[in-house]
């Protein structure tokens, strides 16, 4: 009998389990959601940084994220995200390698009821309901930062500067780029005399430094600006094979803020750092949840700051971030 009673509160314990599951497809709760990343790859410290920080925000918040390294091609992305929308993803979150040509598959999203949300970079499009939001720092004043930092380093001595730029075809690489400028159109002294994509790469970075240095010749660099560090640690190799030494005959100043550069400066081969802070995904996470609690969209953009850092805090911040990334 007892038996029987035991069998018969298991079978009515069921049947209300998959009531209450009735129509959301999923049990409630942020375990069941599943997000899919669209990755741009893991061409730097800092990219590799923000994917492994997003792994481990999903996974304190009880989120399943699938993430595709689309190994910096745009028709990856696109595959993956169609993938994802097959697979039937709560969410998708993109990092997009250029800012053009997505319409038509954040469409695909649209029409499946899937909120897309960017991570790092903007896209161009004239339909900005086809994105929840994104999570990215003011590229254009980073770019301002870094200006700004290097006009007052160099005072009134003329400066020759050359720069290392980004993928072509990001809004990123467009911003960082446009608030530099605009920084240091404040002093005449200083200008741009090189520029090149070293597309995000240290084995790039330091190929396009040495041809800057070919180029200008190795005492007419006063100062290298780099979109990130790690074409930045390429600069500083090619710098030392040429016989300069970085940090003291040419005054460095990049963007990201990874553990490599920071070492750079405390060794006195790197002057300055913007900070870029690669824990994007938590903040997007969060927007998300938010989201399906209240059914009320968050601000188009979550802005995350953009640092200075100088040599001063340089050992300390190497040692505080070593084992984040």
């Amino acid at each position: 009998m007892n038996r029987r009673v035991k069998l018969a509160a298991a079978a009515a314990l069921g049947l209300m389990l998959a009531s209450c599951g009735e129509g959301g497809g999923k049990p409630a709760g942020e375990a069941a959601l599943t997000v899919g990343f669209s990755q741009i790859g893991s061409e730097s410290g800092w990219r590799t940084a923000e994917t492994r920080m997003a792994q481990k925000a999903a996974e304190a918040r009880g989120v399943t994220l699938k993430i595709d390294d689309a190994q910096q091609r745009q028709e990856n992305q696109i595959k993956a995200i169609r993938n994802f929308v097959a697979q039937g993803v709560d969410a998708i979150f993109l990092a997009p390698v250029v800012s053009t040509g997505w319409d038509d598959v954040l469409r695909e999203a649209k029409d499946a009821d899937i909120p897309v949300i960017l991570l790092d970079r903007q896209i161009q499009t004239r339909e900005p309901e086809l994105f929840l939001t994104s999570v990215s720092a003011d590229n254009a004043k980073e770019g301002a930062v870094a200006g700004d930092w290097l006009v007052g380093a160099v005072g009134t001595k003329a400066c020759p500067v050359v720069e290392l730029q980004g993928t072509v075809g990001s809004t990123l690489v467009a911003d960082r780029k446009r608030g530099f400028e605009q920084a240091i159109a404040k002093a005449p002294n200083v200008k741009i005399v090189r520029t090149q994509s070293g597309e995000f790469t240290r084995a790039k970075g330091k190929e396009v430094m040495e041809g800057f240095i070919k180029a200008v010749g190795p005492r007419n660099i006063c100062a290298v600006y780099a979109h990130n560090d790690d074409m930045m640690i390429g600069a500083i190799q090619a710098m030392k094979e040429a016989g300069l030494d970085p940090g003291q005959d040419v005054l460095t100043v990049s963007i990201d803020a990874v553990p490599d550069i920071f070492k750079a400066m405390a060794d006195g081969d790197a002057n300055a750092t913007v900070e870029l802070d690669p824990d994007m995904g938590a903040k997007a996470l969060d927007a998300l949840l938010a989201y399906r609690k209240t059914g009320q969209a968050p601000p188009k953009l979550i802005q995350t700051p953009s640092t200075l850092f100088l040599p001063d805090t340089a050992a300390a911040e190497y040692a505080r971030r070593k084992d984040l990334y």
